[in-house]
């Protein structure tokens, strides 16, 4: 069946019938995802090639480049056998050190018995080499998915034909959507000089993340919308733009509702598939999905994450299955892995069967639709109504609230794996003294100091797992436990951790410090020769201003 039929007839179902019409409404409503608004960005490539590699091999390459009026440089192992030389052709004997950039836009460095050269200058113009083809082996570039531009066909025979014949096409002016929104002010990567959050760096297949101190920096040229770093970010710092979380949330609601207004006694499963290689799957060649299941086309298939999933489940799907291609980046399916994961072991804890999310490889893929769609372990839940929302937590946490009140176990909280983004904070009362260091680096505003006495105050709904709270506390009196809290009022009502009555100055009264804090710093001052007498020691006990008018009293004697 040709995929023009398959897409009139709701892939592979007759329009007439039930399933048919049903499946083809909800196709519908995926289709029209409503306005959003992206930002483009643009590439301009010339005609300059940095072919990288050894000689013969590398020359022979440029040699067919410039035949379709390329302009080549040839960086030739140091050591190898030599080339006839060509005319206009400049040839550098050396060793590449560096190499990075995007298309249209590559710098390089080498290495040879004069020392480092700089060698972007050969591509004669400031903005360095437009195309790199890499015929070194190991590459030069080891992304998962290598930067626009760069070819690197290995021992390939006909990837190296596919480059030959793709990199003429290659000159002009380009455009691709900017895939992701960051927002800085939520960004859990570092404060203060900890580090913490370093999932989206973990994740990232084209290397387009890096740390730039307490933040991240996202190159928007290399970023090639893979979606696994707003997958795993855990604050929503992160969210995939095209669409943005809360258009492709309300699509799935409108989508949903549209088949169970035809079908109400039917729950249908949802396969989350890529645009590309999902969609060749769709139409391959005796492919048949079963009639229960509607495809979902994403950009990538790691560009929706747990908060789409479980919403999926709560608007009327009775299952949620991911498929995976077979050349999906190992770093996405990581990520993949571990988020389904955790929302199996979610909703295993609330006495849902963990399959109504599961990943789906593609070469195994139809028997498991045929296995999902006949298990009978579809969800059965009064379908909800909210809306999509852009931050991250907030969906999520209404996806769980509604299959906590219709599920079959509603325990407190389940535990996690270690890692997990979510969990509690616990204090040891007997060594924290309250210095509040671990609020000041909290960066989800998950630990708050108190209004009115020292408090340590704890929302489990913000917290992140991030670690910055027990690294910055000086008497090790954290710990990290990973787990959900699935109960509502517990997840969003502030408990205190620890919690004392303040000391006062002994001069005018003033709450100043803590209790444990004077005692700790009395007992660790009391030995010292500047604190021997009682008038030091009482000056420990007061505050800051009357410490000074005590000093200056005294005629300035500590």
């Amino acid at each position: 069946m040709s995929a023009a039929v398959r897409e009139a007839t709701g892939l592979g179902l007759p329009a007439s019938s039930d399933l048919g019409r049903a499946r083809e409404a909800a196709l519908k409503a995926l289709r029209d995802f409503g306005s959003y608004e992206t930002t483009a960005v643009g590439y301009t490539s010339g005609s300059r090639v940095l072919v990288i590699g050894p000689e013969p091999s590398a020359v022979a390459a440029a040699r067919r480049l410039k035949s379709a009026f390329l302009e080549c440089t040839v960086l030739a192992s140091p050591g190898g056998p030599e080339a006839e030389p060509i005319e206009s052709l400049p040839v550098l004997r050396a060793a590449l050190a560096t190499l990075e950039g995007h298309l249209g836009a590559f710098q390089a460095t080498a290495v040879n018995a004069d020392g480092a050269v700089d060698i972007t200058p050969m591509a004669g113009r400031e903005g360095g080499f437009d195309l790199v083809l890499d015929l070194g082996i190991p590459p030069a570039l080891g992304s998962e998915i290598p930067p626009f531009g760069y070819y690197a066909p290995g021992a390939d025979a006909q990837a190296l034909e596919n480059a030959l014949t793709a990199i003429p096409d290659m000159v002009g002016e380009f455009e691709k959507p900017k895939f992701f929104a960051y927002d800085p002010a939520i960004c859990a990567h570092g404060e203060r000089g900890l580090s913490g959050c370093t999932r989206c760096l973990e994740v990232c297949p084209t290397a387009a993340i890096r740390s730039i101190g307490e933040r991240i920096q996202v190159d928007p040229h290399l970023c090639q919308g893979a979606g696994s770093c707003a997958t795993v970010c855990p604050t929503g710092a992160l969210i995939y733009a095209c669409p943005p979380p809360s258009v492709f949330i309300d699509a799935l609601r409108k989508a949903l509702r549209a088949f169970r207004q035809m079908l109400p006694d039917c729950r249908p499963g949802l396969l989350f598939h890529d645009r590309d290689a999902g969609r060749e799957w769709l139409a391959g060649p005796g492919v048949e999905i079963p009639g229960v299941v509607v495809p979902v086309e994403l950009e990538e298939i790691g560009s929706a994450g747990l908060e789409s999933w479980l919403s999926a489940l709560t608007f009327g799907a009775g299952w949620v299955a991911l498929l995976v291609p077979a050349n999906t980046p190992p770093s996405v399916r990581r990520a993949l892995t571990r988020e389904v994961e955790l929302g199996q072991a979610v909703l295993s804890g609330m006495g849902y069967p963990a399959e109504v999310l599961s990943l789906v490889e593609e070469q195994d893929a139809a028997r498991r639709l045929v296995m999902l769609g006949a298990s009978g372990r579809a969800l059965s839940l009064p379908d909800a109504g909210f809306q999509g929302f852009d931050e991250k937590r907030t969906s999520l946490g209404l996806a769980l609230g509604h299959l906590y009140e219709h599920a079959p176990q509603r325990p407190d909280a389940v535990t996690l794996a270690p890692g997990a983004p979510f969990g509690e904070v616990l204090v040891d009362r007997d060594t924290c003294t309250l210095c509040m260091a671990c609020a000041a680096v909290c960066p989800s505003a998950a630990i708050t100091s108190g209004t009115e006495s020292p408090q340590l105050v704890f929302q489990e709904a913000n917290c992140v797992q991030c670690g910055m709270c027990a690294a910055a506390c000086p008497e090790d009196a954290v710990r990290l436990l990973p787990r959900m809290v699935l109960a509502p009022e517990l997840r969003s009502q502030p408990r205190i951790l620890n919690e004392e009555q303040p000391f006062c100055c002994v001069r005018c009264g003033k709450p100043f410090a803590t209790r444990s804090m004077m005692r700790r710093i009395t007992e660790k001052l009391k030995g010292h020769w500047m604190y021997q007498d009682e008038v030091a020691l009482r000056r420990l006990q007061m505050c800051e201003d009357c410490r000074v008018r005590e000093m200056f009293a005294g005629g300035g004697q500590p």
